[in-house]
């Protein structure tokens, strides 16, 4: 039973982890266009950033857990 609560939070991890790179990537487009004087650009950057930064502290959480078990 905790062997399947550490794979199923290994396996979150994982996914939380995918779920973070695919939303750096499709942020760069924003950010490179807010360098070129975009505002709204920016806008949605920094709107992204910050989902990207809850998204990398729910990524230690878990991590975290993972590791007290």
């Amino acid at each position: 039973c905790i062997r399947d609560r550490i794979m199923s939070m290994n396996e979150s991890l994982i996914s939380q982890f995918e779920e973070l790179k695919v939303l750096i990537e499709t942020l760069q487009t924003d950010v490179v266009k807010n360098a070129q004087g975009n505002k709204s650009a920016g806008v949605r950057a920094r709107k992204g950033l910050r989902q990207a930064k809850k998204l990398a502290s729910d990524i230690v959480k878990t991590s975290l857990d993972s590791s007290k078990e």
